[in-house]
């Protein structure tokens, strides 16, 4: 049976078929004959009835516990303890919360109202009562319930996402969490589609414009393909063009697209299809939800601004001091993107990999307070000389970590370990083993690996085979070992940077 729609509940995934699922379950084939004869010609919501059949309840449980599409359970029960057992069953172990169950029995009150109502029971009929207009009456009932609870779930999932991305809606990544939402979310509310099991296939996308062609952020139905560029069709470019043109969002035919610019002038599009059946009220629930879809664009593309605009002129600044000395192999940013790679490879999470990424730059900011005369010296420096040129990493520290922002912060404590070695024999503190931020020690390979591959004023560049001979030769004096194992494992990703 095709599955048509489905949503998650509990770690599960819980299908509607093309048809309703009913589980009969009794030990006398009678009475699945009887109900199937009862049921046959029900269509509740142009959809038909499909008649599973169990023996008992063990076998019922075997079945639910491979189909998550059965809508409804109607279950034999001759007592609360036999009758407590299944139901615990399918509602814990199974964790299925949505699936409606109804108790048949030849006894009265046989689960207490605290059982009915704390593992939501349908109904308890009783045998002789359980046929004819009451049978169908219940059925449509349950199945009613069953759908409404799939739409609430639904519903949950669209605003679980939308206060997910909420939460983080500076970060610049949110966009992508936060329009996946509103389209799950749209799809469940406005009910676009005519049959409730389509809902899910509703096709519907958010785009930017990018160098004159139209891009996918997020899609549902029709629209969900690899290629963000090319899944637009040319019917959706036409009505997208003539929003863009005119600067204004639409509806026409079947059709509404949203149009938001903001103030940088970057462009995003809300497509929708299936609207020709949505009420006046639901077209304006649709424009005002689009709008603040624009406001949390504008906020996050700001964001992502000024996040730029800070790793642009930490990259300056790095570039700066690097200059003094030495030539244009654009150390920082070696630097950089080496201690994402290492980063990655240790297991720091994406976010403050890319924190180390964009703070690593700044290693060597505390050289501005060094002598021209020591810096630019050709020669191997004096003790006195070597000792003023310690001091570039306190002096970088005291810069930095005098700002409360967190990427200046990390980039303080870069400044002040990169030159600290695994051993303790580093400077300026004599930090040994983790004493030592793991930034620090992740920044200390990447800036000796850059520096010994390049010329300085006071030395020549090394080949390759020295400088990894070199790393592997300090593992454990001046590097974490685990490191320098991780730096080996990722050496080609690393030496794509070079043209050596």
């Amino acid at each position: 049976m095709e599955e048509l729609d489905f949503t998650k509940f509990g770690g599960k995934q819980l299908y509607i078929k093309s048809n309703w699922q009913i589980l009969i379950v009794d030990e006398d084939p009678g009475i699945h004959k009887d109900i199937q004869h009862e049921l046959a010609k029900l269509d509740f919501e142009n959809r038909s009835i499909d008649i599973l059949h169990a023996y008992s309840q063990d076998e019922a449980v075997e079945i639910l516990k491979s189909n998550n599409g059965v809508s409804l359970v109607m279950m034999d029960v001759q007592s609360q303890e036999e009758g407590l057992d299944a139901i615990k069953t399918i509602r814990e172990e199974l964790e299925n919360p949505v699936i409606r169950i109804i108790i048949r029995t030849t006894k009265q009150n046989i689960l207490s109202q605290n059982v009915i109502q704390e593992y939501d029971i349908c109904k308890c009929m009783e045998k002789d009562e359980s046929g004819g207009d009451k049978l169908y009456s219940s059925v449509v009932d349950a199945l009613a319930s069953y759908r409404d609870h799939i739409i609430i779930e639904r519903n949950r999932v669209g605003l679980e996402k939308i206060i997910e991305a909420s939460g983080s809606i500076f970060k610049i990544s949110s966009l992508i969490l936060f329009v996946e939402g509103v389209l799950t979310q749209l799809a469940s509310i406005l009910n676009l589609n005519e049959n409730f099991q389509e809902q899910k296939a509703s096709d519907a996308f958010f785009a930017t414009l990018e160098n004159g062609r139209f891009k996918v952020l997020a899609s549902t139905g029709k629209f969900v393909m690899e290629d963000s560029f090319k899944i637009i069709t040319p019917k959706a470019i036409e009505y997208l063009d003539i929003a863009y043109l005119n600067r204004y969002s639409y509806f026409k035919d079947d059709i509404y697209v949203g149009y938001f610019e903001s103030s940088n002038e970057h462009k995003i599009f809300l497509y929708l299809e299936g609207c020709s059946k949505l009420r006046s009220c639901d077209r304006e629930f649709i424009r005002i939800f689009s709008h603040n879809i624009s406001v949390a664009y504008e906020n996050i593309y700001l964001n992502k601004e000024i996040a730029e605009s800070q790793k642009e002129i930490i990259d300056k600044f790095g570039e700066i001091v690097e200059s003094k000395s030495c030539d244009s192999s654009k150390h920082v940013n070696n630097v950089a993107k080496i201690s994402y790679i290492l980063a990655k490879a240790y297991g720091i999470s994406e976010d403050e990999a890319n924190m180390l990424k964009i703070a690593s730059p700044m290693h060597d900011i505390g050289k501005i307070g060094i002598s021209d005369d020591i810096l630019m010296k050709p020669d191997l420096l004096t003790k006195e000389e070597y000792s003023e040129m310690t001091k570039h990493t306190k002096i970088g520290y005291e810069i930095l970590n005098a700002s409360g922002r967190k990427i200046l912060k990390t980039a303080a404590v870069i400044a002040y370990e990169h030159h600290e070695r695994w051993d303790g024999k580093g400077y300026p503190r004599g930090l040994k083993g983790e004493e030592i931020s793991v930034f620090g020690r992740i920044t200390a390979i990447a800036d000796v690996f850059d520096v010994l591959l390049h010329a300085r004023v006071y030395k020549e560049a090394w080949d390759m085979q020295r400088v990894l001979k070199y790393i592997e030769d300090e593992s454990g004096k001046f590097f974490d070992p685990k490191l320098v194992e991780l730096f080996f494992e990722n050496l080609e990703s690393i030496k794509s940077f070079y043209k050596l």
